[in-house]
């Protein structure tokens, strides 16, 4: 899968060190470049790249203006690169995939990358399935009808969070839900487990369970929720209670008035 690219900065020098860091990643091809914000809207709309490395201050139409001069279109997947922190927040409620800052560290360069391709294979799987629907109407409807009637509500399945922001630590980190293990709670506060990072979300559980989607993420412990993707291996313990393993390793104790969570693995 090649991720057509278009690097926007009004700096040539910047365009140009994206450029060599972007190199070794080979499903990346850059299509274009741009210097300003107007420049930037009319090669978006002429190319039509899957991704856009865009800075924000720019003079005269800056990187948010860039965003909402493509709303008559359908845009591309977008990662802010600026060397100012404070447009963090900004950027995300703009949709962006990431926000990196200058000068940009190849790991945190590999990690956006990463989440773009996720992005981008959900997008591309939702629109096979479209095509295939499009081609059984034609050679067996009935069989479109089966499909229909087998699916989830898609509009509730689509309220769910895909992507949490979370401060913590003085920055600002863009959680893909799917990369959650476990969630554990204090108080009002979240911790947050992934395979490589644990972070603090102040938000209360109830208030975070309504956030996600209840197929994948299931509450096993009054301040525990799993995500059932991630286990491994259920261990039964004593009194009824048992041991979820995780992919990580970690083990997670299951309560006996959750128990019936755990049904879902040994049936």
């Amino acid at each position: 899968m090649t991720i057509r690219t278009i690097i926007v900065d009004d700096e040539s020098l910047a365009i140009q060190g994206l450029t060599l860091r972007l190199e070794p990643f080979t499903d990346v091809e850059i299509v274009d470049t741009a210097q300003n914000g107007r420049e930037a809207i009319r090669k978006i709309k002429t190319h039509k790249p899957d991704l856009v490395f865009l800075d924000i201050q720019m003079p005269g139409f800056d990187g948010f203006s860039v965003v909402q001069g493509l709303m008559d279109i359908e845009p591309p997947l977008f990662v802010f690169v600026t060397a100012y922190s404070d447009h963090a927040i900004k950027a995300f409620e703009a949709q962006a995939v990431d926000y990196l800052m200058k000068p940009v560290e190849p790991q945190r360069l590999a990690d956006a990358l990463d989440r773009v391709r996720r992005r981008l294979a959900d997008k591309r799987a939702g629109e096979e399935a479209e095509r295939l629907k499009e081609v059984l109407a034609e050679v067996a409807p009935e069989a479109v009808d089966q499909i229909t009637s087998d699916e989830p509500d898609v509009h509730n399945t689509n309220r769910f969070e895909k992507l949490i922001n979370i401060k913590d630590r003085g920055q600002i980190f863009r959680v893909d839900v799917d990369s959650i293990e476990r969630i554990d709670a204090a108080g009002d506060y979240m911790c947050i487990y992934t395979a490589d990072n644990s972070l603090i979300l102040r938000e209360t559980m109830k208030d975070l369970e309504k956030r996600l989607d209840p197929r994948v993420f299931q509450r096993v412990h009054r301040s525990t929720i799993v995500n059932l993707g991630q286990v491994r291996q259920v261990k039964p313990h004593t009194n009824g209670e048992c041991f979820l393993i995780l992919e990580s390793g970690a083990q997670v104790k299951v309560s006996r008035s959750y128990r019936e969570v755990v049904a879902r693995f040994v049936h």
